[in-house]
């Protein structure tokens, strides 16, 4: 996939992922290479990022398989933030496709 493309929506599938459930990093990268082949230093600053703009808040959990975990939840500043994205994207998704399909012959 071409990596701008990749860029530029792998915040909206982040935080859609994220709103479904609370994850944390390691899950959210599995879950997220469902789509998009991703890596953790890829994510993490992502993560990082989104924290600061007040989108996620984080929270421990223990684990079973050892140290607790730092999991990510939607804030509502960050399901109005998903919802705008998600806005922009069916915008620009019906637009690139119109395009394509009155260029399609030529």
């Amino acid at each position: 996939m071409n990596v701008q493309f990749k860029k530029g929506v792998l915040e909206l599938i982040v935080l859609v992922a994220v709103n479904k459930k609370d994850m944390y990093g390691y899950e959210l990268v599995a879950e997220v290479s469902k789509v998009v082949d991703v890596n953790e230093g890829t994510i993490y600053p992502l993560l990082k990022r989104l924290t600061n703009e007040h989108y996620f808040e984080t929270y421990l959990r223990e684990s079973t398989e050892g140290p607790p975990r730092k999991y990510y939840h939607l804030t509502d500043a960050g399901k109005i933030y998903k919802q705008q994205l998600e806005n922009e994207w069916d915008g620009l998704q019906r637009s690139v496709n119109s395009f394509l399909k009155e260029h399609e012959y030529e």
